[in-house]
């Protein structure tokens, strides 16, 4: 069964018992991702690890170690 096929069935059953008809699939995506940075920004806080970049700050420190290697340069 789709989403959209079990979206139509709780519809349908909402309307025959007389409940609100629940929200479309989708419609409330953004406010879920939001609530997860949020709780993972939290647990990072609780730990005193950094909020914030710590995979940019990762790379950073494991690519920052090649940049005394001299780079290739392509001749043209």
């Amino acid at each position: 069964m789709s989403i959209t096929q079990q979206y139509l069935l709780d519809t349908y059953r909402a309307r025959q018992h007389g409940d609100p008809t629940p929200p479309a699939p989708g419609t409330n995506d953004w406010q879920a991702m939001r609530e997860l940075a949020d709780h993972r920004r939290f647990r990072a806080g609780l730990t005193r690890r950094q909020a914030r970049g710590r995979i940019r700050a990762m790379l950073t420190r494991l690519l920052g170690q090649h940049r005394g290697a001299p780079r290739r340069t392509d001749a043209h």
